[in-house]
């Protein structure tokens, strides 16, 4: 029954909704009396094992980590002024959602970017912050893959870019 996977044990992965994970295995389970072959991936930073049927894979915007070129122009956008909308917090807070949950890294670099406070800054809402955490983790997550770091060394250079801007 064998629907040719494009992704398999070993590989890192990106689901939009859950950031960066690794693919466990790829597994044959008889689920309502179908038998489904199902992609197992691991979460670590969320400690979740999510299984996706291997046939819905591609409506499920399941991808591989991005190139080093699409994370270059993504650290790049870290690097622009920041773009505040004057429109009301609820509607760019939709809006910032909808970026980091599109899983494109330059998409959720600029959200990282209009959101962060240098020490020097007002303190950010409750909500700003936890919208600016979400995102930062998204970014730091797919880069740390992309370059073999550590999650916090990641971050680290992250927010080294944001305070030299």
């Amino acid at each position: 029954m064998s629907n040719s996977c494009q992704f398999g044990p070993g590989d890192h992965v990106v689901y939009p909704a859950h950031g960066v994970g690794q693919v466990l295995s790829v597994e044959s389970q008889v689920i309502a009396g179908q038998e489904l072959e199902l992609l197992v991936i691991a979460f670590c930073r969320d400690r979740m094992t999510l299984r996706i049927p291997v046939s819905k894979v591609r409506q499920s915007s399941l991808r591989r980590l991005s190139t080093r070129k699409t994370m270059d122009s993504a650290l790049e956008a870290l690097q622009g002024k920041a773009r505040v909308k004057r429109t009301m917090w609820s509607r760019r807070a939709q809006e910032y959602e909808a970026k980091i949950n599109s899983g494109d890294p330059v998409s959720i670099a600029e959200v990282v970017r209009d959101l962060y406070r240098s020490a020097s800054q007002p303190e950010q809402s409750y909500s700003e912050r936890q919208i600016y955490e979400l995102a930062l983790e998204r970014l730091t997550g797919e880069l740390a893959a992309i370059e073999d770091i550590d999650p916090n060394q990641a971050t680290e250079k992250v927010e080294k870019i944001l305070n030299a801007a």
